[in-house]
């Protein structure tokens, strides 16, 4: 049997007085092999999206830094960590490609963001203020998210991948959705505030968006959702 082959954004590290690196995580490259996929990592080349969509048979938007807010019409916050521009151009680029090609796609926390901003939505840019707590953060000097659960609409893509209707998840986050861009629509949220959590186009086979980070936790089925979805779409098409 042929494995699928799953793409990944890239994001970028520019060491002082060194040269520039693409890469992404490991945990997102192993959680992916596991799964039972090819992981091949997409450095920033936007102006390629197109046809590497129609190469690749899914594929993971990873989180990292904030969208910058200029890109959907708003100022920035203080708190704002933009990431480096290139790799916004090119997550957007592949996001949008990625939609108008139908390709399997599973956003993980800014990965979500970028599909909703790419869509036409907006994002809340400090739950801090916004919500008055910082329970979506990070534990100090701990690369675990906090843990929580999600409630999942019945029947939702997001309840079917995660094989469940209360979630248990680990995330890590400052910002969140605000305005849900038109043709997706909100089907998990937070139980901590019910913050929008996942969401998913509901005319689309398999594009979902998730806060939490479920390459981070071994017990999860997402990835392997994806992975089997992008499985039934190459051999629907090859």
């Amino acid at each position: 049997m042929i494995k699928p082959i799953i793409g990944i954004g890239s994001d970028i590290h520019s060491p002082a007085g060194k040269r520039e690196r693409a890469f992404t995580y490991l945990t997102y490259v192993e959680a992916v092999r596991r799964a039972g996929a090819i992981p091949v990592l997409i450095p920033p080349q936007p102006e390629n999206a197109g046809q590497l969509m129609r190469e690749l048979d899914g594929f993971l938007l990873a989180g990292g830094d904030d969208c910058d807010p200029a890109v959907y019409g708003e100022a920035r916050h203080a708190t704002v960590e933009p990431m480096d521009a290139r790799r916004q151009a090119n997550d957007l680029a592949l996001a949008e490609a990625a939609r108008k090609h139908g390709v399997p796609m599973l956003g993980i926390c800014l990965g979500l963001q970028v599909m909703n901003v790419a869509a036409g939505g907006t994002l809340l840019q400090h739950l801090p203020e916004s919500h008055g707590h910082h329970e979506h953060r990070r534990t100090p000097g701990s690369f675990d998210g906090a843990d929580h659960d999600v409630r999942l609409n019945d029947g939702s893509l997001a309840a079917r991948a995660a094989g469940e209707v209360v979630h248990g998840t680990k995330s890590h986050h400052h910002q969140a959705v605000d305005r849900v861009a038109e043709g997706f629509e909100v089907t998990g949220w937070s139980s901590i505030d019910e913050l929008p959590e996942a969401f998913e186009a509901p005319e689309r086979r398999f594009a979902l968006g998730v806060q939490w980070h479920p390459e981070a936790d071994e017990r999860s089925r997402l990835i392997g959702a994806l992975v089997a979805e992008a499985a039934a779409a190459r051999n629907g098409s090859r």
